[in-house]
């Protein structure tokens, strides 16, 4: 019996051993602290990001397992993983979200674990985007730090500089927006059959009504909701003709894709062949545009009734899992990824975002050696001509969403945009007034 405990002792050990090899090669380094982190991108997002955390490992004698997400599927896998109790330490979260995941319990108080120095550093990126992810208990801009911006990306408007000059027409003033009427006489003079069968192959432009139309109705004086945002405001004149306005680039002006040229290729993938005109570009393009076959670069949108261009900013928020067993080092690399010099440095040279300190991006934006050179209105929007998407300024965006479910008929020119916002206000009222009871 004893030589057969002996036996067992002994094998029991091996095993133990093995495991901590395996667990010692799996980690590279049993000593080392691990934290996890959830990301997602493009590819040049994604390895920038990822060779910039391992600086931080460096520098910090932690290891961070990076859980790359693609961007369609992030989205589910992370609320998924908040349903099931096993947050990542370290995670991305859209703007949207914010409150939710406050309210919940998703995320970390981040003051205590920042120090005097880290509290200067967020003092130094833009307050715009820093506000995002505070919150006071009652309001979003003030009180506790909830995340830190991970970027702040405005949303510019591109012009193929190539396909101007081969037409003959005058370049854009990179500080002049167009009128509504000038920006479609462009269009259509650059809207053509280029190679003589018949079919149109090269566009004005392409938009997607979601992400472009915010443009046309901040231009034209209109918005979604009323100051407080207790009320839908999509009924108002301002409003309406700027939703038509949008829709008539294809019904009325033809200066876009047809819906069954749209299924041959997106907009996008025209765009990147060099086949539209205008197209919106954000920071996180500018890595992949750098590739492109023809000049680029960044102008105002138009402007409507108002006179004043908008347009929207958005702004990815990093945060840490309330639940983390290690967070001063999960605050540590949100900082480090958000504030630190270094960090930025990476980030900003694999041309993926803007500086979030605003004295590096008045630097940045005085380059004029790399694509698009005219950087400048990126931090135009940031400090002046940008706004943050209508359903961050309340609890739930199920009401903003209404918006998009149906448009479809308007954009076909079956239903003029004055009938739909008639049909969509109260539908959009009644989520709007649940989300305010909810909060």
């Amino acid at each position: 019996m004893k030589k057969f405990m002996l036996v067992i002792t002994i094998f029991s050990s091996l095993i133990l051993f093995t495991a901590c090899q395996n667990s010692e090669n799996e980690s590279g380094d049993s000593s080392k602290k691990e934290i996890t982190m959830m990301l997602t991108g493009n590819q040049e997002e994604q390895d920038a990001y990822e060779q910039v955390i391992k600086e931080f490992e460096k520098e910090n004698d932690v290891k961070v397992k990076v859980i790359p997400t693609d961007g369609s599927q992030y989205k589910t896998k992370l609320q998924a993983a908040i349903s099931g109790g096993n947050v990542p330490d370290v995670f991305w979260f859209e703007q949207v979200d914010f409150l939710t995941y406050v309210n919940n319990g998703v995320l970390l108080e981040m003051d205590d674990y920042l120090s005097d120095e880290a509290k200067n550093d967020i003092d130094g990126i833009w307050p715009m985007a820093v506000k995002n992810f505070q919150f006071d208990g009652t309001d979003v801009g003030a009180g506790t730090h909830y995340g830190l911006p991970k970027d702040a990306a405005p949303f510019a408007l591109g012009y193929n500089k190539t396909m101007f000059e081969e037409n003959g027409i005058e370049l854009p003033d990179k500080s002049h927006s167009f009128t509504q009427e000038e920006f479609v006489t462009i269009a259509k003079k650059l809207t053509k059959d280029t190679n003589g069968d018949g079919e149109l192959d090269q566009w004005g432009t392409g938009l997607d009504v979601r992400w472009s139309l915010p443009s046309f109705v901040w231009g034209n004086g209109g918005d979604w909701l009323n100051e407080d945002a207790t009320k839908v405001t999509i009924d108002t004149p301002e409003f309406i003709s700027a939703l038509q306005e949008f829709v008539n680039l294809q019904i009325k002006y033809e200066v876009t894709p047809s819906v069954s040229q749209g299924q041959t290729l997106d907009t996008y993938q025209r765009w990147m062949k060099g086949e539209l005109a205008f197209f919106p570009v954000g920071p996180w393009d500018m890595g992949t545009y750098q590739k492109l076959d023809f000049e680029y670069d960044l102008i105002p949108w138009p402007t409507g009734q108002s006179g004043d261009w908008a347009t929207y900013f958005q702004s990815t928020g990093i945060g840490v899992s309330a639940n983390t067993k290690s967070p001063e080092d999960a605050v540590e690399l949100v900082k480090y990824l958000s504030t630190s010099v270094k960090g930025q440095d990476a980030l900003v040279e694999a041309s993926v975002q803007i500086p979030n300190n605003v004295e590096k991006a008045k630097e940045w934006a005085s380059d004029t050696s790399s694509r698009p050179i005219n950087k400048q209105i990126f931090l135009d929007i940031l400090d002046t001509n940008g706004r943050s998407l209508p359903m961050t300024r309340t609890y739930t965006s199920e009401w903003y969403d209404e918006f998009f479910t149906n448009i479809q008929p308007v954009l076909d020119g079956k239903k003029t945009a004055e009938e739909y916002v008639k049909e969509a206000q109260p539908k959009m009222q009644k989520l709007l007034d649940k989300s305010i009871s909810d909060q």
